[in-house]
């Protein structure tokens, strides 16, 4: 049974399956197990990892191929393999009625984005994007806070983001990060979060301009400094981001008509100020693990799925986060605005 408001649902443990298994794929599986609401299943390619794999998760079972592990009947798809692959992956599993949760990037082009969109409509499936920052509890509660109306209307949105990638991500040099067309470089594998973040608070962006270079990742050519203004609709905003400073820390400020608000990733907390004269007053700062927002997603999805709410983020959400990546990479190329 599960709780959700007034009512108690009886739910049966949904059949997922995780479809590759690295770093990412490792987290949902394990995240996924944590909930006590699933049974779970896995398909990796590469035989190593795939024994690996299974070694630490004996409750799982492993297949080497995705057509076997789709006759198997799972319920839903966590599609994690390299970005290019996510669209052709959730196109067969969809056509088989799998509900699907997509890593982000969605995609690295808009091939067949059209085509999913169309097969999960006509199935009814329920399909999301795993920007996992909606799942952070003192995103959420700004994000309401400003929605409500208590600071007035949003006219300003300011990201700035760095963190040390090589020590985050030792192995980054052999992953998809060097390759724009896996879903490499800053644009897609970092920043695409913060930009998410801020279609979630202040709506889409309309319009942009983006700088980038690569500074200073080693082994690597594509970007790691990335600065971006865009428009979303009347609001304004900046962002700055890079993969190589020493502070791991991220702040994302939005200005309104009454006052600013602030959410810090690496302090947990959101704040907000009102008074010229004034300072900053801590709202809620409540440390959160990694593993406890894709717990918090995956309970969501899980949600989503029984009907009981909507996705966290849905796939026309995905999607134009998605059109915004690649207009910014179309202005780093071009140097010029875009519209999206």
């Amino acid at each position: 049974m599960k709780a959700h408001g007034n009512k108690t649902v009886v739910t049966d443990n949904q059949s997922i399956l995780i479809v590759g298994v690295g770093s990412i794929g490792e987290r949902h599986l394990r995240c996924f197990l944590f909930t006590n609401r699933v049974r779970a299943s896995f398909c990796e390619v590469n035989p190593v990892l795939r024994k690996a794999i299974a070694g630490r998760y004996p409750a799982a079972k492993a297949f080497d191929y995705f057509e076997s592990a789709l006759n198997e009947g799972p319920k839903a798809a966590v599609i994690c393999t390299s970005a290019q692959l996510h669209i052709p992956l959730a196109l067969k599993a969809a056509k088989r009625g799998l509900h699907l949760l997509i890593e982000k990037p969605l995609s690295t082009t808009l091939d067949d984005v059209v085509a999913l969109q169309r097969e999960v409509t006509e199935r009814k499936l329920t399909t999301a994007v795993a920007y996992v920052y909606r799942a952070h509890p003192a995103l959420s509660a700004m994000r309401e806070a400003i929605l409500s109306g208590r600071f007035g209307q949003p006219v300003q949105i300011i990201g700035m983001f760095g963190q040390n990638f090589p020590f985050y991500r030792p192995g980054y040099r052999d992953t998809y990060y060097g390759d724009h067309a896996m879903g490499g470089g800053a644009v897609q594998d970092a920043l695409t979060h913060v930009i998410n973040m801020a279609e979630w608070i202040v709506g889409p962006v309309t319009s942009l301009v983006a700088d980038a270079a690569h500074q200073l990742l080693d082994g690597v050519q594509v970007e790691d400094t990335v600065h971006v203004i865009t428009r979303h609709g009347n609001v304004l905003g900046s962002y700055s981001l890079n993969q190589h400073q020493a502070p791991n820390e991220g702040l994302l400020t939005i200005i309104c008509e009454k006052g600013s608000v602030r959410f810090e990733t690496h302090q947990h907390r959101w704040m907000w100020q009102t008074d010229p004269a004034g300072t900053w007053q801590v709202e809620s700062a409540t440390k959160v693990e990694r593993d406890t927002m894709f717990i918090r997603q995956a309970e969501h999805f899980l949600d989503a799925m029984e009907g009981l709410r909507s996705p966290a983020c849905s796939l026309d959400e995905g999607i134009q986060t998605l059109r915004v990546n690649l207009k910014i990479l179309s202005s780093i190329d071009e140097h010029r605005w875009q519209t999206v």
